[in-house]
């Protein structure tokens, strides 16, 4: 039993080297994203080793049955030696995903899953992109080396008492009881403990701000949770049907009296263009066309990647998954967007997007959404301009996108996605030194956007269409790296810019404080047309007395109604707040502010409850 007993010693103690191993990688995820979590206590990094001990256990259950199984043949040179490698093989390999994540978490504010890990949407750019980011974050790949030395270097090995132990038959069943035994430990460790339901992601909110989930979880955990998994929802049964539309009816009827106008629309989708960029000097052009537009100074997107926000804005279908519509297993549903609704009424409809084709399945979300052509960067036609990552630099995409609309019948509604202020960051060589750097990493290219989408205009104010068009200008989600404090909570991290520029009526315009958020556009944009129409929104118009905004990010739920905010785990609320008077989110009034908790509680419920079953159901259209 000597030998047996050395067997299991040694997987408990290179198990203690991986948990050692997971906590350095936690503190390097919060050096490298300190700035995005404030207040930080010990629970954070307690609960984190909770996560730590599931994940591990359920990547090392394997090395546990061939560490405690009984048998002689365990003692063996060569099987001790092939069970380190394949040890040392399999948990680096998900000790380096966290590696992911000490940049990536500043572009998407979450723990990376399988789905963004093998980057689905991005077959086409992720050689290229790959070798750009190895080069940006050269020390990454030191890191990891260094790590993986020392974790080989340290990993222990077993040491036999002696050897040719005679085996009993009160020796195999003490052996086998402890193996069973030691394997349910191994099991529980997995499972979390002896809870009802195994540990989820969102249990992570149970150890401190709902903004430090991120640096309780591990990025292992999340792969495992989602591995092999195709979203599927569930409904909540929160309400009957009859009662769930009396609190919130996605169905609706527009009707006006007057006609309808047959104006072009252009949405303008910016790559990153967070609300924390402007005026502070980095975008000139599109500060002076907010005094000359609608302007939502409460704007936000309903995700936090680009891959969310073309549905939101073109479909009003916000991302309230753990995977983006366009890459679930719903992907295919009937929408009722935009671009079916504009060619029922005569329109011709066009996506304008100067990546790869096939870059974020945009290509195949417009056959589903309708749209009658796709421009990419196969498509284009002009000055060689590939930006050695991505595709096309803006300001040749965005002089060819206003090339083509001389050429549409009107009146036509298109949308262009532009791409040059996403990581790394590239400008052309030309404007090197051009424009102000700013205060942080994106900005000089947000700098260089600004100025294609001048140039843009500049054009477009040529075209005897431009006067008779309706320009919508948002931003896909906010920056990687926002400097300012109220720009880092789970509201400033969705603030986005969302204006409507009208050349035609010099009179339309203002600042708006309402709740605005990327569903509403399409609503918005149908109700000042004028058009006749029935539709399933999860958004609202922005002439209707509504002000709620819901988005989705870390298995939690975020509605903001009014002056409060509010975070909902699926079931009940766990924090409210006057985000107005509060910016940076200290005062949870939960407990305190009953009448507001419950009046927000049960919208938020009638609310998730009616995207999950029309999703479940395919029911985004009307019968």
């Amino acid at each position: 039993m000597k030998n047996y007993f050395q067997s299991i010693f040694l997987f408990f103690k290179r198990f203690l080297l991986i948990v050692i191993i997971y906590q350095f990688c936690r503190i390097l995820f919060f050096y490298f994203n300190r700035n995005a979590f404030n207040g930080v206590t010990l629970k954070a990094f307690l609960g984190g080793l909770h996560f730590d001990l599931s994940a591990i256990a359920y990547i090392n259950i394997l090395f546990a049955i061939l560490h405690f199984i009984p048998g002689n043949f365990k003692y063996k040179s060569g099987y001790q030696k092939g069970l380190k490698i394949a040890f040392f093989v399999g948990n680096l390999i998900f000790i380096l995903t966290n590696f992911v994540d000490f940049e990536y978490y500043k572009f998407t504010g979450r723990r990376s899953t399988f789905g963004m890990i093998t980057a689905t949407g991005m077959e086409n750019e992720i050689g290229g992109l790959l070798l750009s980011f190895l080069i940006e974050f050269w020390y990454l790949p030191i890191i990891a080396l260094t790590l993986a030395i020392v974790f080989w270097k340290t990993i222990p090995n077993i040491k036999l008492i002696f050897s040719g132990e005679k085996t009993t038959k009160i020796t195999v069943v003490k052996q086998v009881s402890l193996f069973l035994f030691l394997l349910a430990f191994v099991f529980l460790l997995g499972r979390g403990g002896f809870q009802q339901k195994p540990l989820k992601i969102v249990d992570a909110v149970n150890y401190g701000s709902i903004n430090h989930s991120a640096l309780v979880l591990n990025t292992p955990f999340c792969i495992l949770k989602t591995i092999g998994k195709k979203e599927t929802l569930e409904s909540p049964k929160f309400y009957s049907e009859e009662e769930l539309n009396t609190i919130f009816n996605p169905v609706l009827t527009l009707n006006p009296e007057e006609e309808k106008l047959n104006k072009n629309i252009v949405i303008i989708i910016l790559e990153s263009f967070g609300r924390e960029n402007l005026q502070i000097g980095q975008t000139p052009f599109i500060d002076s066309l907010m005094t000359k537009s609608l302007f939502f100074e409460n704007g936000f997107a309903n995700g936090k990647l680009s891959i969310d926000a073309v549905p939101s804005i073109l479909s009003s279908v916000p991302s309230l998954m753990n995977n983006s519509l366009i890459t679930s297993s719903y992907s295919i549903n009937e929408i009722y967007g935009l671009p079916k609704i504009l060619k029922d009424n005569g329109y011709y409809t066009a996506f304008f997007h100067g990546a790869f084709n096939g870059s974020q399945n945009f290509d195949q979300y417009c056959k589903v959404a309708g749209f009658d052509d796709y421009f990419g960067k196969n498509e284009y036609v002009g000055p060689e301009a590939f930006d050695g990552n991505w595709g096309i630099f803006d300001e040749e995409f965005f002089q060819y996108y206003c090339h083509q609309m001389t050429k549409f019948k009107q009146p036509f509604f298109t949308s262009i996605f532009s791409i040059s202020s996403h990581n790394p960051y590239t400008i052309p060589e030309k404007y090197k030194e051009k424009f102000p750097k700013g205060s942080s990493k994106i900005q000089e290219s947000i700098a260089y956007s600004d100025f294609a989408l001048r140039k843009f205009f500049d054009s477009a104010k040529e075209q005897e269409w431009y006067k008779n068009t309706l320009f919508v200008i948002t931003a896909d989600h906010t920056s990687s790296e926002p400097t300012a404090e109220k720009y880092k909570t789970n509201v400033g991290k969705f603030r986005v810019p969302i204006l409507f520029f009208n050349p035609g009526e010099p009179t339309f315009g203002g600042i708006s404080y309402r709740n605005t958020q990327q569903i509403d556009i399409m609503p918005s944009i149908l109700k000042y047309l004028n058009v006749k129409t029935k539709m399933v929104t999860l958004g609202k118009p922005y002439q209707s007395e509504k002000d709620f905004v819901v988005y989705y990010l870390d298995n939690i739920y975020h509605y903001i109604d009014g002056d409060f905010y509010m975070a909902f785990d699926g079931k009940k609320a766990i924090g409210l707040y006057n985000f107005k008077e509060d910016e940076l989110l200290k005062k949870n009034v939960l407990k305190t502010n009953k009448e507001i908790k419950d009046k927000m509680e049960r919208f938020i419920k009638a609310y998730v409850q009616s995207f999950n079953e029309r999703i479940i159901n395919n029911k985004l259209t009307i019968d």
